[in-house]
């Protein structure tokens, strides 16, 4: 029996992905695709439309890879200076956060959106730390960033010295950071996902108008 070429508008278990082209039984198509709306019959014209869209989103997709790389180069150059207060040891009495490292970036210029810093916690220690800067779901660039001691280390007893009452507000101030951190990487990760069906989805409307 021959099959039916069909454009899926949305993406369909082993079967393919929005946008997809593909062959099925006049059946399936009649009884099932076709009246969900879940595909379009594949013209000449809808056929030739959607092939020049996806070259169209592919020519951009790259060239907007390529203008990604420039800026992974970028980043990867800079070194971020956090000044913190410090123990002898070298332990932050508090921590440095991927809002703080961002801050700093934007002062260098570059237009970035702070929620994609993957810091997994935050940095609670003086030296040199890598932190990634996801650009693309396959490009990621390691920000440079070093902590410093601010004013020279702090004496060891100073956050014994601190008020009780100062001492909850800071574990309190760096729980905030934590949760909002966690919070923007969530939302960070979902835009990633919509971005990566962006694609798909406007040769699909092209195709079906």
């Amino acid at each position: 029996m021959s099959q039916v070429k069909l454009i899926l508008t949305q993406s369909i278990h082993n079967l393919g992905e929005s946008g997809d082209l593909v062959s099925v039984k006049p059946g399936y198509a009649r009884n099932y695709l076709l009246p969900q709306k879940k595909a379009i019959i594949a013209t000449e014209g809808r056929v030739r439309e959607l092939e020049h869209h996806k070259r169209i989103v592919a020519e951009k997709a790259a060239k907007e890879l390529e203008n990604l790389k420039e800026t992974k180069k970028a980043l990867e150059k800079l070194q971020i200076e956090v000044a913190a207060r410090a123990g002898e040891s070298g332990k932050l009495f508090g921590s440095v956060t991927s809002s703080q490292i961002a801050d700093k970036v934007l002062e260098q210029g570059f237009e970035i959106d702070r929620r994609r810093f993957e810091l997994r916690d935050p940095i609670k220690e003086i030296g040199e730390h890598k932190v990634p800067y996801k650009l693309h779901r396959e490009l990621v660039a390691d920000v440079t960033v070093l902590v410093i001691s601010d004013g020279g280390p702090a004496p060891a007893d100073e956050l014994e010295a601190l008020a009780p009452e100062d001492r909850v507000r800071d574990r309190d101030r760096e729980r905030d950071e934590e949760e909002e951190e966690a919070e923007e990487r969530e939302a960070s990760a979902s835009d990633a996902t919509e971005g990566a069906d962006s694609g798909t989805d406007e040769a699909t409307d092209t195709a079906s108008e």
